[in-house]
Order: C-alpha cells, then structure tokens, then sequence
C-alpha cells in the first residue's frame, strides 16, 4: 500500500473516532463572527491590555496549517483566505472531549473555535479557544515541500493544493481579479456596455486560428467552439449598439506552449464612429488603469534572462513607444545585415525577397515562401527582425493587408491596412483596426482567404455570408480591439508562462500509477 493510501486509512479511522467524541463528520455550516482577515486588521496593532480590557470574544473558522501538542496544551495555525491566525488549545478551557478532539485533528483539517484573543509570551495574536468544532478532514498529507517541485506540472494539475501552499501563487490570481474589474470600470465609464455572444458557431470566424469542432445531436450539425467573438459584436455595432465589449473565452486547436493555452480569456470591444487611432486610445487606457489597479502605479516588474542571469526590468504602462511594421523593422535592422532598409524596399515582392535574403545571410532564418502574397514575408520578416526588441510597452501599426482579413486599408496604400498591434515583454497582448465595412470589400478578402486554404493553410478565414449581409445593411466607421488577457496578466505580476496565470490550463492526461512506477524501472 503507497504511503497516501495508508495516511488516508488511518485519517478515516480518526473520522470514526472524532464523530465518536459527537462531532458530525461533514457538517454544512459554521456560525462565524470573524474572519481571520478581520481579526488581523483590527487587533494586530491592540497591546495585551487593550486585549483584556474588555476580553475580546470570536468565533473563527479555517483550515490547520500548523499544529502542535505540548501535554496538555498546544498550538495551531488557522489559515483562511490566505491569512494565517494562532490558536491555543488548553485541556482545562476546552474540555476532556475538546481536548481529545484537538489530538485527532491532522494538518490540512478545517475546524471552528470560539474564544477570546490575547497575547503569547512572544507577543503573537491568538485566539485562546473555549470551544472547538470539526468542520473536516483532510484525508491527504498536504505537502511538505510544495513551491520547488521539480514536477511543476503536478502545481497546474492540484490546484487546490498550490493555493494552498503557496501565498504567491494566490496573490497572482487576486490580481488578475483587480485586473479584469479594472477594465471593466474602464469600459463601462467609457460609454461601451458589455454583451455575450455565441461560444459555439456555425463558421469558425473573427480570427486567423485553426478551431475546436463539436457536433449537435439534435439539429445534426457541425459547429465550432469560437475562435474569436469578432463577427458578431460588429453584428450589433451594425444593429446600433455603438459601444460594446465582451470578456469572453476563446478556443484555438493550436500547441501549447509558455505563450499558448487552446482555452484563453480575452477583453474584445468595438466602437462606432471612430477609427483605429480612437481605439488605440481607449485601450492604452484600460491597460495603464488595469496597471494601477493591480501594481498601484503604472510600473510593473519583467524578470528576463540576459547572458544566462536573470534581469529585472521595469515596464512602464505610462508611456507607449509608437512605429509603424515597416518603421520597426528598419530601426531594428541588424547591423550584420547591411544597410538598412528603405521604405521603398516594401513596395514590391522583389525587393521583399532580397530583404528577407539578406537577413537570412546574416541572421537566424525567415521562411519564405515566394507564393505567397508580399505582405505575408514582410510581417514574418517583422517578427524576426523586431519583435525580440519589443520590451517596453510598444504599438506597432500599419500591417499588410495580406495578413488582415478583416481591417480597413490605408486609402493612398492599399496594400497596408489601418492595423496595429501592442507588444511588451517581446509578446503581443492586443491586436486592433479600423473595421472593414464594405460589404464587397470584405466578400474579396474573405474569397483571398479560402485561396489561402486551398494552397493548404488550415487557419485560413472561412467565407461567412451572413457576416457580409449584415454588412450589406449598413455598419458605421468603426474602431475594432482584442487584449489578451492573460498574456496582461503574466506582464503584471511577473509570471513567465500562461499556465501561472490560468487556474487550470490545459494538461496532458495524467499517466496511472503503473504507468509511473514502470517509468520509473526503466531509468533505473
């Protein structure tokens, strides 16, 4: 018998022995009147006297993280919402059954106990307990040693238990809650109101992403799990709904990686009657107040690795550097490649062809494909060339219109489009334009896309035509935005993968015990 199933045996014996005492072994609530919380922020600051006079009475509830006996006395850690309070435990207050009680309980147990506060010899805050209550039991050893486990993977799968150990990993997720109500303040005072649409969907639309397929019984029809809520939150910009956001999860059958989770969280808005400089503005400012809510200013702390040391750096969410694709990838130009490019260079797919040469000579390698429309090497070419130096927060706009389905092109270069993206931390976090609303305009790209999927790009746009009817009924100048956020997040609280800022990312099957021990026989 493994050493968890011979912990859990004998904890389920104290159950028998705890409901015994007269405890009830589950119960289903407990009468509190503090919370730890509570108690620490009111009476951490109250001397021993002030503790005395008048005695201070609680009744308090949470879960064992400490606990030790000394005859006929002993001490304990409560913790409860992240906070931990002591508790001492006499024979002579809380009775010979209380006290037989105390000695069954187990690290990882939730308990109640009502009593008084004072101060140890040592100064500490602690409830001296009257009356405990068994509320239950943990019948799994919590971990000794939880934060350094070599298999980090085992963090993302017991959740619960990494909450529970681990007072950082929970302050990442508290943040992310400020972070999300801080957008939403942001977008609400902003005139935008927020909606929900379709998860599931008859034509995977709104991005550039291969989906998720699902099958309903019932009308006996394929749909996808949205890829993005793009279409149909301009389908209400179209039926007068000028301002609106929605928060919503996205799925894309993509890998995993540091970056990526198939499941992932998104902040997508549109707005009526501007463009995508007006977009632009409201999402610098959803993010710097999301940096104020959760860093309490607009800084926030990045760990990189430089020559194999780690670097803190700071990113400041209070200014925004600005370039245009074409515009960053001549400033970032390596100096190994030659001259820098000209503007003139990436008008044409020659001069394209003989950039992304020259790079290639003298840099890690772009992939080329000469098919492929001019614009789509240029933007590889971008994310060779530049998106590695992209620390501090950064727009990038005017992007091709080969690789942008769905934006507006620029009126005297037909070839960009009104696009741009945000990038920090050398990652994008948000991707916004001017919204296409010609109807045949949108009917030709959408025709150039399954041309895209026909030469064998799974992601390539599929045709919507109900997208373009709505169209056909007239939508309004329009400003267009996604925000990532995760990837937000992760740039917030310093975490250097997704999976540290989703509470349950997506994991390989677990391997059954046998599979492990046999695992295990082999490398010895």
């Amino acid at each position: 018998m493994a050493l968890d199933e011979k912990i859990y045996e004998l904890r389920r014996e104290k159950l028998k022995q705890i409901e015994a005492l007269g405890q009830p072994t589950y119960r289903t609530k407990y009468e509190f009147t503090h919370t730890v919380h509570q108690i620490l922020a009111d009476y951490s600051a109250k001397s021993a006297e002030d503790l005395e006079k008048p005695r201070i009475n609680v009744r308090v509830a949470g879960r064992i993280m400490a606990i030790r006996l000394m005859g006929k006395a002993g001490f304990a850690h409560l913790q409860q919402d992240g906070k931990k309070l002591q508790i001492y435990v006499k024979k002579d207050a809380v009775g010979e059954k209380g006290f037989e009680l105390y000695k069954l309980l187990d690290l990882g147990d939730h308990i109640g106990v009502s009593g008084y506060l004072f101060r140890t010899r040592t100064g500490e805050l602690t409830v001296h307990v009257e009356e405990i209550t068994f509320l239950s039991k943990d019948l799994l050893p919590l971990p000794e040693k939880w934060h350094g486990l070599t298999d980090v993977e085992l963090r993302y799968r017991q959740r619960y238990v990494d909450l529970v150990m681990n007072p950082e990993v929970r302050e990442v997720f508290l943040k992310r809650t400020k972070m999300i109500q801080s957008m939403r303040r942001t977008m609400d005072s902003l005139g935008f109101i927020e909606v929900e649409t379709p998860m599931m969907q008859p034509i995977a639309g709104g991005a550039v992403a291969r989906p998720f397929i699902t099958h309903h019984n019932t009308l006996d029809m394929n749909l996808y799990l949205r890829i993005a809520p793009e279409l149909y939150l301009k389908r209400l910009v179209v039926g007068g709904l000028d301002r609106v956001y929605e928060i919503n999860r996205n799925f894309r059958n993509e890998g995993l990686g540091w970056r990526w989770n198939p499941e992932f969280t998104m902040l997508e808005a549109y707005q009526a009657y501007t463009d995508y400089q007006g977009i632009m503005n409201v999402t610098t400012e959803v993010i710097t107040e999301a940096a104020k809510a959760v860093n309490g200013s607009t800084k926030s702390k990045w760990t990189v690795v430089e020559d194999g040391k780690e670097t803190v750096r700071e990113l400041d969410w209070g200014t925004w550097q600005r370039m245009t694709m074409r515009e960053a990838i001549i400033h970032y130009w390596p100096e190994s490649a030659g001259a820098k490019p000209q503007m003139s260079d990436f008008a044409s797919a020659e001069g394209v062809k003989q950039l992304v040469e020259r790079f290639n000579a003298a840099h890690s390698h772009v992939a080329y494909d000469p098919a492929a429309p001019a614009g789509k090497n240029i933007a590889a070419l971008f994310e060779a060339a530049a998106e590695e130096h992209l620390m501090q927060p950064t727009i990038i706009y005017e992007f091709p219109t080969a690789v942008s389905p769905l934006s507006k092109q620029k009126p005297d270069e037909p070839d960009w489009t009104e696009r741009w993206e945000i990038f920090a931390g050398q990652m994008e976090i948000s991707n916004g334009f001017s919204e296409l609303n010609d109807p045949e305009d949108q009917r030709r790209r959408f025709e150039a896309q399954l041309k895209e999927r026909e030469r064998g790009d799974e992601e390539a746009h599929q045709m919507d035509e109900d997208y373009i009817r709505a169209l056909s009924y007239g939508m309004p100048p329009a400003g267009g935005v996604g925000i990532g956020i995760d990837r937000l997040c992760m740039l917030l609280t310093d975490s250097h993968t997704i999976r540290d800022v989703i509470l349950f990312p997506l994991l390989r099957p677990e391997k059954p015990a046998t599979e492990d021990a046999a695992d295990t026989e082999k490398k010895q």
